[in-house]
């Protein structure tokens, strides 16, 4: 359909005669009748009634007459858009867990804003269940999350672009009064509160596998709340409720700052990896991507 056709009509509809709107549109009115015609053809049915001496307008146009109007605004719009179109200065949906969101994220948005100022993201939080079930449906272009060795790299095809962010350490912490009743040896009673990760989290995964303890239901004597929401264990802990687990790059002000106490020495450490994945079709997540992966990348 030539777009001038509905523009055609939209004038008709407005002059409701056609020599006026065929000079409106700066041609003969023999010539804005064929592209009239033109119009019917490609609609499928007439939109005038054609008399001696007159013509009327098919009802259903004019109530369409808004929906016409809009249609030609949208399409105009659209031109432009794929015109305009830069990469640099589009929007991308990153799926990320929320503990990235808080720890990492603000780093990778310092450098995204550095070398791509017009790129805006567009964060879609949760949990690393939920954030790869947004990845996977097309919800979002690119993906944030963490990874453990037991984890290891999403098994995406080749149409998925994966690449290591940076690394941490999913350690385990105490603040509030219990940060100050650590034994000489650095480790706490085994009974003491503990705010665990649920078993079919990833970090729960992890935990479990490496019979952590204090780090799931099965490893913790007293376990006083369960949730796979870090950025929640973080301030429960903080608040002297229990050990947790969290990643470094979560609580390192904390621990600078004496807020929290790391049990690492005694009960040991698991290793992280910080990946981000992105749909090569999406043109600006690989954009993005580059540039994020040729710069110099903090370690947890």
């Amino acid at each position: 359909m030539d777009m001038q056709w509905l523009e055609d009509v939209l004038i008709l509809l407005e002059e409701g005669n056609m020599s006026r709107a065929a000079a409106r549109r700066n041609i003969t009115q023999p010539a804005f009748s064929r592209r009239i015609r033109s119009f019917e053809t490609w609609l499928g049915t007439e939109i005038l009634a054609r008399g001696s001496n007159h013509i009327e307008i098919d009802p259903a146009l004019i109530a369409n007459e808004d929906e016409i109007r809009a249609l030609i605004d949208r399409i105009r719009e659209l031109k432009g858009r794929i015109a305009r179109y830069d990469p640099a200065g589009s929007v991308v949906e990153m799926a990320a867990q929320h503990a990235l969101i808080s720890s990492v994220f603000p780093d990778i948005a310092l450098h995204a804003r550095q070398v791509l100022p017009a790129l805006r993201v567009r964060l879609r939080p949760g949990n690393r269940s939920e954030c790869v079930s947004m990845f996977l449906r097309g919800d979002t272009g690119m993906l944030l999350s963490h990874e453990t060795q037991l984890t290891g790299p999403m098994p995406f095809d080749a149409s998925v672009r994966r690449e290591v962010w940076g690394r941490d350490q999913l350690i385990p912490v105490v603040g509030g009064q219990i940060r100050h009743r650590l034994r000489t040896d650095g480790t706490v009673p085994a009974d003491t509160p503990a705010i665990v990760y649920p078993v079919q989290s990833s970090f729960g995964q992890a935990l479990s596998a490496a019979r952590c303890a204090f780090g799931t239901v099965e490893q913790a004597q007293n376990p006083v709340c369960e949730t796979a929401f870090s950025n929640g264990i973080h301030e429960m802990v903080r608040r002297g409720l229990g050990v947790g687990w969290l990643p470094h790059a979560m609580c390192v002000a904390d621990l600078e700052a004496g807020r929290l106490r790391a049990l690492a020495p005694s009960y040991g450490q698991i290793g992280l990896q910080i990946t981000l994945y992105a749909r090569r079709e999406d043109r600006s997540a690989e954009l993005l991507l580059d540039q994020l992966t040729t710069r110099a990348r903090p370690e947890g």
